[in-house]
């Protein structure tokens, strides 16, 4: 639809353009023009009150970060979209009331901002995102798959979940068949890299609600595979041979006491990997206490980043993660963080999903996977919850060094909403 209704504008635009021409000349300009408008970068425009849920789901962004770290004892990397939770819960608190519909606004940042205003935003970044620069490849895709034996969607909830998220219901027998279905969507949207989300289908199971995110851009200064060379990287109980990708580049670059941080930009700017470095004798786990909202905005508070020429050196990475993999679960991570009720069976009130009874979230789980190399990064995470019925001009810069060469944290965001959408550690392991 997003794609017909692209070509529609550019029909009516470009016939309005050409009728005013009487020259091929001009023709040939109003073409042009044209296709700067349609192609140049368009930034999100947000509402104030949207800002400050960006600013306050950032925090949940980093209070997730901050949790499944001290969650996962593994010392492995790993990496999470804790925008895709958002987008999962939100259609999610679409059908919740009372107390239930409280833990997850408040937990997720939106406060008392109430439904309406939750699905306003959601449906924002869907639209908005991917259209920030049309080099970056970005799809954000929500579905919902009914088990036609057991229930029916209120027409309500049905609408909603077309009109804001972009979710067409489908009613299935949940079977051999739907479980390939369901995974077969996900493999979609993520172009491979998430290959499936669910290992059967459970029978008892009302809904599955799915998110997919899928990313994909080029650094906006890319490294040259003949300076990636293997050196040693020094991980928490010793020390393994990588190949550290190297270039010498002018970036936004910061430091404090317990870290050093770059932002990596990806093709013209407006996507950019935040990357932070632990100083001699500080962790990962020292890093991200100190993380904020601020700090991700790159605020005039500590650390304040400035142009710097950074000889920097990057592992070639790839990481791959599962909530399941998990000891809590990614239902564990999430009643620690405040979000209590949707999943218990005797209180949740979430009773406007589907006709004639209410539901509770029984499961939850989420993959997610990232690539980094010379070119740039590719990144993805689905998503599912499982419902139960229950009911500037030429200077000098400074110079820095960044050798990431032992552990390490890092976010991808937006920088005109200033939305992250993965954040992710990296130990060598």
């Amino acid at each position: 639809m997003k794609k017909t209704l692209l070509w529609l504008a550019a029909v009516v635009l470009g016939g309005t353009l050409l009728s005013c021409s009487s020259s091929k000349d001009e023709e040939m300009e109003s073409e042009k023009l044209l296709v700067t408008m349609l192609s140049e970068p368009q930034p999100i425009q947000l509402t104030a009150a949207q800002k400050v849920f960006v600013n306050d789901n950032n925090s949940f962004t980093l209070n997730f970060l901050k949790t499944v770290n001290e969650a996962d004892h593994s010392g492995k990397s790993f990496v999470y979209s804790p925008l895709s939770i958002t987008y999962v819960l939100g259609m999610v608190n679409d059908a919740s009331t009372g107390m239930t519909e409280q833990e997850l606004e408040q937990t997720l940042g939106f406060h008392e901002g109430g439904i309406q205003a939750v699905n306003d935003y959601c449906k924002k970044l869907i639209e908005g995102l991917p259209l920030v620069d049309k080099d970056v490849q970005l799809n954000i895709a929500n579905a919902l798959f009914v088990n036609k034996n057991k229930v029916r969607l209120k027409p309500q909830y049905q609408a909603d979940m077309e009109q804001y998220y972009d979710a067409k219901a489908e009613a299935l027998e949940f079977n051999s068949q739907a479980l390939g279905k369901i995974n077969d969507w996900c493999s979609d949207k993520t172009n491979g890299m998430i290959d499936k989300i669910l290992d059967r289908i459970d029978p008892r199971v009302v809904t599955y609600l799915l998110n997919a995110i899928y990313f994909k851009a080029d650094w906006t200064s890319k490294f040259d595979p003949d300076n990636t060379k293997t050196e040693t990287f020094t991980t928490e109980n010793g020390s393994t041979q990588l190949p550290l990708m190297q270039q010498d580049v002018l970036i936004s670059y910061a430091k404090t006491d317990t870290y050093a941080a770059i932002k990596l930009p990806y093709s013209n700017g407006y996507w950019d990997m935040t990357v932070m470095l632990p100083e001699e004798g500080k962790t990962i786990d020292d890093v991200i206490s100190q993380l904020t909202t601020e700090v991700m905005a790159g605020s005039t508070t500590k650390p304040q980043f400035m142009p710097y020429e950074v000889d920097l050196k990057l592992p070639r990475f790839e990481t791959y993660s599962d909530t399941d993999d998990l000891q809590v679960g990614l239902i564990g991570l999430l009643q620690k963080m405040g979000i209590r009720q949707a999943f218990e069976p005797n209180h949740a009130e979430i009773p406007n999903m589907c006709e004639n009874t209410n539901v509770y979230i029984a499961m939850m789980r989420q993959k997610a996977a990232i690539k980094v190399n010379e070119e740039g990064a590719e990144a993805a995470a689905v998503t599912v919850a499982g419902s139960y019925a229950t009911s500037v001009g030429p200077v000098t810069y400074p110079k820095a060094t960044f050798h990431a060469n032992r552990p390490f944290v890092y976010v991808i965001r937006e920088a005109s909403s200033n939305v992250i959408l993965f954040v992710g550690r990296f130990t060598g392991v």
